[in-house]
């Protein structure tokens, strides 16, 4: 292999991993959306990955596609820019929408008391909220919380749309064209896969560590506001994409 395409595949691997770690939009959703709506750890890393692939995917696909037919670099870049546009305010919005209706649930949730008397004479306290299901102390909190993550939810599909018009911004003007110009169409498709493996497998590293860490908290007291916190997660992170954080 030529020295100058090791050093462009070094330099794909070296962006992959830099792009992601200083972007908290590649990761901080999924653990805030994750521990608002319970969701196992295997499902975590899927929709992380599958995020992931999309995010990656459009950005090779449009720089394949003006390498095959010619397009300028400015051009691909525009593009590149309008949608990073849109996956900013598709994001913002999204967080904000997430955390007003997180707010209200919060609100609605507020825990209070019922009293149960039984036939034997035995009586029993327990709380009780009206946003979720009424729920006796003979049921377990680890099932109802399996159950909430359990339900169908959009929330994944909102965040894979949001990432597939989420740009990778280095990948074309930086490595696709520099490849196509110096070597051929094999080399572009290798520092997009290297590019492209590396932001993946950065995404999905720190959304594990950083959930297995939240899980180790004693975080019951937030349990309520877990969903208004999370929007407003993902109302910060579209915020820094819109001012270019």
């Amino acid at each position: 292999m030529p020295e100058g395409l090791v050093i462009l595949c070094s330099t794909a691997a070296s962006l992959g991993f830099l792009h992601t770690l200083l972007g908290p939009d590649h990761y901080l959703p999924f653990v805030a959306m994750s521990r608002a709506g319970r969701w196992s750890f295997t499902k975590t890393m899927a929709i992380t990955i599958l995020c992931g692939l999309g995010h990656v995917l459009s950005s090779v696909v449009l720089g394949l596609g003006g390498v095959a037919f010619g397009a300028a670099v400015l051009q691909l870049t525009n593009i590149e820019a309008f949608r990073g546009d849109i996956a900013g305010w598709l994001l913002l919005s999204f967080g904000l929408v997430y955390f007003v209706w997180g707010v209200r649930r919060a609100i609605r949730n507020k825990p209070h008391t019922h009293h149960h008397a039984h036939a034997n004479g035995r009586v029993h306290s327990h709380e009780h909220v009206h946003a979720a299901e009424h729920v006796h102390v003979h049921e377990t909190s680890a099932a109802a919380a399996q159950d909430e993550g359990t339900r169908p939810s959009m929330t994944p599909w909102v965040l894979f749309t949001i990432f597939v018009f989420g740009p990778c911004e280095p990948l074309i003007p930086v490595l696709m064209y520099p490849a196509a110009e110096g070597w051929s169409t094999g080399a572009v498709v290798l520092v997009a896969a290297i590019f492209s493996l590396v932001t993946i497998a950065t995404m999905t590293t720190i959304v594990a560590l950083a959930c297995l860490g939240i899980r180790s908290l004693p975080l019951a007291r937030m349990e309520r506001y877990t969903h208004a916190l999370a929007g407003f997660v993902v109302l910060l992170c579209g915020a820094a994409v819109k001012i270019g954080l």
